[in-house]
């Protein structure tokens, strides 16, 4: 008896579709555009965009940075454990094309286009993994404008997310079509895009145990197929690249204990019940959310509506629904493990990619799949999307400044010293200004630049010597250059200049070019009677294209 040959890569049925919308693209990516336009005429909200920015235009300035990025952390600092290089360099190469980052609307315009293409990408993989094409339209539509979404495109920081999201998603298609087809591009490409993502963000490492689901769970692909193991092979060299070149960058970092990594992943846990709420129900979303000010309610009623939809639709594919909740936790629990220590906020834009596997479950509930024809089905879910965008267009406009950005983050995380103390310094009222800052200092008189702030402050008010234990209490805690600025002030008041020279040549270390802190420190060594060193200053502050006091390039015939 001749026995059956099991086929390696059985055909994935598309369900049929009795109205075919025309050029689903280029309604979808129109319909980015018209809602994130508005955000081109923003500028940046002081969280970390002016940092990426603005203060490492020497990192950016040159080309061959482009490949220096693979051999650093992303801060550059022994404390920092992220390694992104991928991420820095689209940054590089952003910056570059906003005439050298002076056009911030160049940089929003990129989140616009990264969007777009998620968006684009989403679409084609619902229709891979077996979604009817109207559905798949409508999920990416709502992709597309859902308003817990919006951090991710109209905070410059957020890109990351979106670039993560294009090489995931770039990923998960070329392993589908190499499993179907076999050609070996699809191989190749798929491993391109998942070692980019791993080089992107640490959340890549969740890729191929999700790819792993889609194919064996939704597509029924023989799991111990010869292509389905030369994707696992292709895998394994992905991720083995990754680790050995982040281990050598990171060799010498600070690393955590492993009781702080895990010490909280029970609780952190809970935030998929709170991301549920804010995705179901987007009404209680925040710029900078504290899982502490955060509600369970929104998320306890979100997923009892979730349970009814899909209880509703009697046709339900329990394996489509399977690979949805694989993409949602398995995207999301690399959260888990972030320690306090280094993040409490809850960010939205974590939810980019977890989000488009409660799209694809949404595609399994009596939502889309009811009695209503596809002109009708369409209709509403036109009209609900234009509810969305409304929502979403009302929440963008907290990231057009500062100002606005802390007054939401304050408001809404009322237990973030972080966000009382951001706040603080960009108000006008100076008894509103003070008030916050007592009220950040007294929810936590540890949170990291809250003694920098307030040793500044006694600095501003001349009370220079109050202000050195608040300086140091910064500088041992997070080691934030420009205390070495501030506590040569301090040693200069105590008329000690070799703390005050210390000081300012570890500060100049970071930001060269700092006229003040130049000047100074030559003054210093020729009052100390140091020529060789003031000379040596003198030079470097000629190069750097720094004013260099007449007197001194007489004396020393410069």
């Amino acid at each position: 008896m001749a026995k059956s040959i099991k086929k390696d890569t059985p055909p994935v049925t598309v369900a049929s579709s009795d109205y075919q919308i025309r050029y689903p693209l280029l309604w979808l990516i129109l319909i980015v555009v018209i809602l994130y336009l508005p955000t081109i005429s923003m500028g940046m909200t002081d969280l970390d965009d002016g940092v990426f920015i603005n203060s490492k235009n020497d990192l950016y300035e040159h080309f061959q940075n482009l490949y220096l990025c693979f051999q650093r952390s992303l801060w550059g600092t022994d404390a920092d454990l992220m390694y992104r290089p991928v991420g820095t360099d689209v940054m590089i190469l952003n910056y570059h094309l906003a005439n050298h980052g002076t056009n911030i609307w160049v940089f929003h315009l990129g989140n616009i286009l990264l969007h777009i293409i998620s968006v684009l990408l989403i679409y084609q993989l619902f229709i891979k993994l077996g979604v009817k094409k109207l559905h798949a339209f409508i999920l990416a539509m709502v992709f597309a404008v859902h308003p817990v979404l919006t951090e991710a495109v109209s905070w410059i920081s957020a890109r990351i997310e979106t670039i993560l999201c294009i090489f995931i998603l770039a990923f998960l298609i070329k392993s589908i079509d190499y499993a179907k087809n076999g050609k070996i591009s699809g191989l190749l490409l798929s491993a391109l895009f998942l070692l980019l993502a791993l080089f992107d963000k640490e959340t890549a490492v969740a890729a191929a145990p999700v790819a792993f689901v889609l194919l064996a769970v939704v597509l029924r692909h023989n799991w111990r197929s010869r292509r389905c193991v030369n994707l696992y092979c292709s895998w394994a060299c992905c991720y083995t690249m990754w680790f050995v070149a982040r281990s050598i960058v990171l060799s010498g970092h600070t690393h955590l204990a492993l009781g702080e990594v895990v010490g909280n992943v029970f609780y952190r846990m809970l935030t998929m019940v709170q991301y549920l709420g804010k995705i179901f129900l987007p009404f209680n979303l925040s710029v900078f959310p504290l899982q502490e000010d955060t509600g369970y309610y929104y998320g306890i009623v979100g997923i009892l509506l979730l349970g009814v939809l899909l209880f509703l639709n009697k046709k339900r594919d329990m394996r489509i629904i399977a690979g949805g909740i694989g993409i949602f936790v398995l995207f999301l629990a690399p959260t888990f493990f972030i320690p306090k220590s280094m993040n409490v906020q809850i960010f939205e834009y974590r939810l980019y990619i977890p989000m488009i596997g409660v799209l694809l479950i949404l595609s399994q509930t009596s939502l889309l799949q009811n009695k209503l024809n596809d002109k009708q089905l369409l209709a509403r879910s036109v009209f609900l999307c234009c509810i969305l965008a409304g929502l979403n267009f009302v929440y963008q406009q907290y990231f057009s400044d500062p100002l606005t950005f802390w007054t939401q983050a304050e408001r809404s995380s009322p237990h973030s010293a972080y966000a009382k103390m951001m706040l603080s310094a960009r108000v006008d009222d100076p008894a509103k200004s003070e008030a916050l800052f007592l009220e950040a200092y007294k929810l936590d008189p540890n949170q990291r630049m809250l003694n920098f702030i307030y040793g500044v402050r006694l600095q501003d008010k001349d009370s220079i010597l109050a202000s050195e234990k608040y300086l140091l209490a910064e500088k041992n805690k997070s080691g934030y250059y420009q205390c070495d600025y501030y506590l040569a002030r301090v040693a200069m008041a105590k008329k000690d200049n070799k703390a005050a020279i210390a000081y300012l040549e570890s500060y100049l270390k970071n930001d060269k070019k700092n006229t003040k802190a130049n000047n100074n420190l030559l003054l210093l060594y020729l009052d100390t009677d140091q020529d060789d060193k003031a000379k040596e200053q003198a030079i470097r502050m000629r190069d750097e294209g720094l004013d260099v006091p007449k007197a001194v390039i007489d004396h020393f015939h410069l």
